[in-house]
């Protein structure tokens, strides 16, 4: 039986939940159209106003906490918050829905709540001494009392089910706890009113700095130089109760603890450790994966954007259209001040993976004049990662165009005394693609003929006998390749012009972007594997497409918290995974420039055999 208070009435709701605010806005609309007193009903306003401030709240401490850039070396605890962490935690603004719905009861009871004055210098007063004396040492109580065990199990344990803190973390609580933090909150408020201190700002100010402390002791990340908490130790206390649970109870002030004989003595320490050697805490990672933005759009899938946005893959989201203007001035300071940054990571067997981001958008690699700077960016990353001793960093997407730096062949040979192994992850790519195909195929179509992985594909097919009719216009490169081919397998590479040629053939690999009219030479029934980024448009009902070519990491990762880009929770493109896999393996080898098509079926071996696994990429 599920105890009283545990569950959120409005739980099921799901997003529809924030209907729950649409009495008190119709209320505020009403009185602003139709009737002559506005400020009769402003008392909606104001508790609206407040909601909408203390989401603001956590979600600017969110976004701090989730700029590892910033917070890397100051991490209290070292693993990333993960995707079941993140669903937990998907409704942390329930209370704050609680406590609008029972600030509007107040207010329509004590109708003299709409008359306070603004500000009364008294009141701040007042609510800070009930704070220290009445609400510190009732919370205080309270929460040990909520860690015996019926309290702690049928109550008090979601709190803490939260491995990593989090700044939602603050808000992710069952409702009984709730409504004794709303006790909490407003005795102050309600003592300064009932001496006739009260006023409308000592009612915002105190309920949005009590927040802003709430999300500070929630913040894995310290704010605070050790020197001010030695001085004020409120502002830093309440993590480490996360991690040893019968200490550190109280709020804000660990007077409450030093009485109770529950004060953690490693706080003042560990806050020391941590703040005075932020240069030196960052522990090294094994693998890089270097990423770049790929749009507008997408610059905003970021867990330092919105949390819950960068947990599910990315789709187009109407309500982000009104930020595309900011988002466009951020891409622009970006290309004039910023360097490449740390964005996301995770741990796969003991070893330390990151992903770290080019500053640079994906039209930006097709300007002729830009392409200096991007290169001068890569390079200093892999040079920062060989310095730190990063083992292995993978190239994704467009940093390892060849036609920007052949593949990474530039940076190899310009300094061939890295360390650091340097690859582009290719191979697996090709190796992901060649076995979607099933063994019945005879012929496929190939766009892109002529590029890293068409040209690997190719010899590939050919030496199994398959048929490939590889579209180029370029004859010297298709001689090129075919030169490579054994001997008895140049005729299953065939040289066509046109996609017309593929009329009849029902196995299309695109490594270069098809318009709708030259994918309607395929025939019905047509699959689309691609390589291509951006992905083609799926047009063709009476056809498949692929996704790009992309593989399940372990199930063993943790710490696990965003989605890359259009990929499933957990899945990574397979040029990320073919840097994980070469890390694995601990090979000694740069993967660079062409690809190595002997190697193809060891690395898919390799893949397999460390746990990755292929992704279904067939969506109708």
């Amino acid at each position: 039986m599920v105890a009283p208070l545990s569950a959120w009435p409005w739980e099921h709701l799901g997003i529809f939940k924030y209907i729950l605010y649409g009495p008190l806005a119709a209320k505020a609309w009403y009185s602003w159209m139709y009737e002559d007193n506005i400020l009769k009903d402003l008392w909606c306003i104001h508790i609206l106003l407040i909601c909408t401030l203390r989401g603001f709240i956590h979600q600017l401490w969110s976004s701090y906490n989730n700029m590892f850039f910033l917070t890397r070396n100051r991490w209290i605890k070292q693993q990333g918050v993960d995707f079941k962490q993140i669903d937990d935690e998907w409704d942390w603004d329930n209370f704050i829905i609680l406590q609008a719905m029972l600030a509007s009861m107040a207010s329509l009871i004590f109708p003299s709540l709409n008359t306070l004055p603004l500000w009364n210098l008294k009141g701040f007063i007042a609510s800070l001494l009930l704070h220290v004396t009445i609400s510190e040492p009732l919370y205080y109580w309270a929460h040990r009392f909520f860690h015996k065990p019926y309290l702690f199990n049928h109550y008090h344990s979601l709190h803490h089910s939260s491995p990593v803190p989090h700044p939602f973390t603050a808000g992710h609580a069952t409702p009984l706890e709730h409504l004794v933090l709303c006790t909490v909150i407003g005795i102050p408020l309600t003592g300064s009113i009932l001496m006739g201190y009260g006023s409308t700002a000592m009612i915002y100010g105190h309920v949005l700095v009590f927040d802003f402390f709430r999300c500070l002791g929630h913040s894995n990340a310290e704010v605070v130089p050790h020197e001010v908490f030695n001085k004020l130790p409120l502002l830093r206390y309440h993590s480490l109760h996360h991690t040893e649970m019968e200490t550190n109870f109280c709020l804000f002030m660990p007077l409450f603890d030093a009485l109770g004989s529950t004060l953690n003595t490693k706080s003042l320490e560990l806050h020391k450790k941590i703040t005075s050697n932020s240069g030196k805490n960052g522990r090294v990672p094994d693998f890089v994966f270097l990423a770049h933005v790929v749009d507008i759009m997408s610059a905003m899938h970021t867990p330092f954007a919105l949390r819950s946005f960068a947990s599910t893959p990315f789709r187009m989201r109407m309500f982000l259209l009104p930020f595309w203007p900011l988002t466009f001035i951020i891409m622009l300071v970006m290309w004039g001040w910023s360097k490449t940054f740390l964005f996301s990571f995770y741990n796969l067997r003991c070893r330390l993976h990151q992903t770290w981001v080019v500053p640079r958008f994906g039209f930006q690699y097709f300007l002729p004049f830009a392409t200096k700077g991007i290169n001068k960016h890569i390079e200093e990353a892999i040079l920062r990662a060989d310095r730190l001793g990063v083992k292995v960093i993978s190239l994704a997407a467009l940093n390892k165009n060849e036609a920007l730096n052949g593949g990474g062949t530039l940076f190899v040979n310009k300094h061939p005394e890295l360390k650091v192994r340097v690859v582009h992850g290719n191979t697996l790519t090709a190796a992901v693609i060649l076995n979607e195909f099933s063994k019945d195929v005879k012929e496929v179509f190939l766009t892109g003929a002529t590029s890293k992985l068409g040209r690997a594909t190719a010899l590939y097919l050919c030496r199994k006998r398959v048929r490939v009719l590889m579209l180029t216009s370029s004859t010297e490169r298709f001689q090129k390749i075919l030169k490579e081919a054994p001997v008895d397998c140049q005729n299953y590479l065939v040289q066509v012009t046109k996609h017309q040629a593929a009329q009849n053939c029902k196995t299309w690999i695109v490594g270069k972007w098809i318009t709708p009219w030259e994918q309607s030479w395929a025939p019905s029934g047509t699959h689309f594997h691609q390589f291509v980024v951006p992905p083609i448009l799926p047009i063709r009902r009476d056809c498949t497409y692929g996704d790009l070519a992309a593989m399940r990491l372990p199930p063993d990762v943790e710490g696990l918290g965003s989605c890359e880009y259009t990929m499933e929770r957990g899945v990574v493109h397979a040029c990320h995974a073919g840097g994980v896999v070469h890390q694995l393996e601990g090979w000694s080898h740069h993967e660079v420039g062409a690809i190595d098509v002997d190697r193809i079926d060891l690395v898919w071996e390799a893949a397999l055999k460390h746990g990755l696994k292929p992704v279904s990429s067939v969506n109708n």
